[in-house]
């Protein structure tokens, strides 16, 4: 279990990073949605010790982790937005090398680990090609396969599946997925199709404040009955967002098509549809402003 209470940041040029921010975080995998801005890798860098709040605590199961940092770093796996790869050197080499600053010293102990986790990650293949010859998916995987090194006991994936393609964004889910059977796992991300796949819980965040946790379902459930869409002429549009809390708007056969929330049916042609996390999402962010 990772704890987090009242955590409180606030950077030098006056930017409030994280608000009160207490979350409960089971083992599992755990969606942290919001979008660009809302503080989410900001969180994330304070859980990782990268940074410090201004007040508040975080616990792993009996670790203190601001009074211990290093005690955390040693059952951390972190996989952050952007990372950087040596040019020219192979998967097998870099992870090894990684191992090396992980603390896995016994030579037998280390192979026996990256050549697993290269299977894991299904990597095996391209073991000895130089990693920033692969692809985005596969450099994902790779950066799974660093962040499992040590057996840690939470995972933190900060946008891992920006810019994949379908194919490569469900194999790095899957793999995901296979890894929160065993541990904390964190998925920051702005990506609503994400978490209502594969998360058991979820929080949404913004400007810096949770605004909304719990189970993706239980929460897409207290919606129903409550979404109705149609679709309308473009000219008529702005009309609808100001007589409708209109959640989205998609052109569909060029013409929008709109989703709305309402607790008793609109007429006016809507029809009711199943509601979505999306649909609690955008409403979430509505309430927020």
């Amino acid at each position: 279990m990772l704890c987090l209470r009242n955590l409180h940041k606030t950077y030098a040029n006056g930017v409030h990073a994280t608000r009160d921010i207490s979350l409960e975080i089971p083992t599992g995998l755990f969606g942290l949605l919001g979008p660009n801005g809302a503080g989410k890798s900001s969180l994330m860098r304070t859980i990782a010790t990268l940074q410090r709040p201004d007040s508040g605590s975080i616990h792993l199961d009996g670790i203190d982790v601001l009074a211990q940092p290093l005690a955390m770093r040693r059952q951390l796996g972190y996989l952050p937005q952007d990372f950087g790869v040596y040019p020219k050197v192979s998967a097998l080499e870099l992870l090894n090398h990684f191992a090396i600053l992980k603390g896995i010293t016994a030579r037998g102990e280390r192979r026996e680990m990256v050549e697993a986790l290269l299977q894991q990650t299904n990597l095996w293949e391209v073991r000895r090609r130089a990693v920033h010859s692969y692809s985005g998916g596969m450099r994902q995987r790779f950066g799974i396969a660093q962040a499992l090194l040590g057996a840690p006991r939470l995972v933190i994936a900060d946008e891992p599946t920006a810019g994949l393609d379908p194919d490569e964004r469900n194999r790095f889910l899957n793999l995901l997925a296979r890894i929160g059977e065993q541990v904390v796992v964190i998925l920051s991300t702005h990506i609503v199709a994400d978490v209502t796949d594969l998360c058991q819980r979820m929080a949404i965040i913004a400007a810096g404040r949770v605004v909304a946790s719990g189970e993706p379902q239980v929460a897409i459930a207290a919606l129903q009955a409550s979404i109705w869409q149609r679709s309308i002429s473009e000219s008529m549009l702005d009309d609808y967002q100001q007589r409708y809390t209109v959640l989205s708007s998609r052109l569909q056969g060029g013409k929008p098509h709109i989703r709305v929330h309402a607790t008793e049916a609109p007429g006016d042609g809507f029809v009711p549809c199943p509601p979505s996390l999306e649909d609690l999402y955008f409403l979430t962010l509505r309430g927020a402003r």
